[in-house]
């Protein structure tokens, strides 16, 4: 239902949309811009009416749409992808819905809110210092800046729209289909002979297999929290059925860094869960003990190829040879450190160091020791919203999206060694709009306890423990 105070406002917001178009088609604007200007000024009347359902479409390009050139910062092509425009599209009519219905509270208290403020201000004093000292370019470091804080205003945004557990299950339900569609999409790949499957827009040959197999990473980490915890045999048998069909598209990446995020996230949900942690321990002795039966040859070839022929190192005395990949992540953190020393406390700003292909040496030249520390805080914050939503709910369904999406994120937290892993869009924005979500349940559900017992969060950590 519209109200009267809306009904002006979109209006006024058509009337420009035909106005702008009549504009770009007398100076001839590519028609594909023409589409998105209206794809766009349609989506924020829809956010504006219908914040949910303009979610729901952010859900579902998250990973299924195309990137836009949109020109070029230094030696490097810069696109933008539907997604993001959208994100910011949906954020501005929120915004705008906000101020009309003269709705309060822009930030909703979060555990999150601090360290992610905090954050923000390092970035932005050590990217304009950066380019102070001239060390960075001033249009790059912008679009860097932009991409990196998105993710934090969808995280603000969700967490502020989210009133009930029905809106939770309404968008894990688009999450869940989403990742499904991306899974059909990598097995048509695989069969067409594409060597590396990636998601869908991201290139046909190689393309970005590590952010498929990091965006699959997390996503199979919620499904197994809820086929762990489902009730229902019917669920169950889906969820299962689901994971079976994304666990080959996850070895069709030949992502080393995927995979070996999959070996800590199993462990976390073994530590995490009681209901079943010997279920679980007694599948993965399973999966060793078959392991030389079942492992396909593209996973053992794939793995041996990590030390035959490549650059050597000494590491402790003795003499290792990696595959030109390892060997660059190597080099990587090597050429980071020494320009990490010219600039230790708040490094080069936003893309000021260069292109580094691991999120921690990033981080570290980037936004320098300073940056570090509080990006580790928020690391820490993660984490301890997540097993605190874990010990909080009481509920099967909402335990299972807890234990899912924390044990997720250890993974990704390994995944970050070989890729720039809570910077990309593929990864970050599923995972930021799951964090809001699972950061919101105690309070959606009214079972946050930390407002009538300020005692309990010595208890957070006592199912780790």
């Amino acid at each position: 239902m519209i109200k009267s105070g809306q009904a002006g406002i979109i209006t006024v917001i058509s009337v420009t949309a035909i106005v702008m178009v009549a504009f770009m088609n007398s100076y001839d604007v590519p028609p594909g811009l023409r589409i998105v200007f209206l794809l766009a000024s349609a989506i924020f009347v829809l956010a504006f009416i219908h914040t949910d359902i303009a979610l729901i479409i952010l859900i579902l390009s998250m990973l299924l749409s195309p990137e836009l050139p949109v020109g070029e910062a230094s030696d490097r092509a810069v696109v933008l992808r539907m997604d993001d425009i959208f994100l910011m599209v949906v954020f501005l009519g929120w915004l705008a819905k906000m101020a009309v219905n003269k709705e309060v509270g822009l930030l909703r208290v979060t555990p999150l809110n601090r360290p992610v403020l905090v954050y923000i201000f390092i970035c932005l004093i050590s990217t304009g210092l950066g380019i102070m000292w001239g060390g960075s370019d001033y249009r790059k470091s912008f679009l860097y800046l932009l991409k990196y804080f998105e993710y934090f205003l969808l995280f603000f945004m969700v967490s502020n729209i989210i009133k009930d557990i029905r809106q939770v299950k309404i968008f894990l339900f688009f999450m869940i289909l989403t990742s499904f569609f991306v899974s059909v999409y990598a097995w048509k790949l695989h069969f067409s002979g594409v060597t590396r499957v990636a998601a869908p827009f991201d290139g046909i040959v190689g393309g970005e297999a590590n952010t498929l197999a990091g965006y699959l990473l997390l996503m199979m980490g919620v499904i197994i929290g809820l086929i762990i915890y489902s009730g229902r045999l019917l669920y169950r048998v889906l969820l299962s059925g689901l994971l079976c069909f994304m666990v080959p598209p996850f070895l069709f990446t030949l992502s080393r860094g995927g995979w070996l995020g999959f070996i800590p996230m199993y462990i976390s949900m073994i530590i995490l869960t009681r209901k079943a942690r010997y279920v679980l321990l007694a599948f993965l002795a399973v999966i060793i003990v078959s392991s030389p039966v079942l492992m396909p040859d593209f996973v053992r070839q794939r793995i041996a190829s990590t030390f035959v022929s490549g650059k050597e190192y000494s590491v402790f005395g003795r003499r290792v040879i990696f595959e030109k990949s390892a060997a660059a992540r190597i080099d990587t953190w090597k050429e980071t450190m020494e320009k990490w020393y010219k600039r230790p406390i708040l490094g080069y700003g936003a893309a000021g160091a260069g292109f580094i292909d691991s999120q921690y040496a990033r981080v570290l030249g980037e936004t320098g020791l300073a940056g570090f520390m509080v990006f580790l805080w928020l690391m820490a914050a993660i984490f301890k919203a997540g097993t605190r939503t874990l010990n909080i709910m009481e509920d099967d369904w909402t335990r299972g999206l807890a234990t899912g999406f924390t044990a997720a994120f250890a993974g990704l937290l390994f995944h970050a060694f070989s890729a720039s892993t809570f910077i990309i869009i593929r990864i970050m924005e599923p995972f930021w709009f799951l964090t809001a979500m699972v950061v919101m349940l105690p309070e959606v559900t009214g079972k946050d306890m930390t407002a009538v017992c300020p005692s309990a969060g010595n208890i957070l950590m006592r199912r780790v423990i």
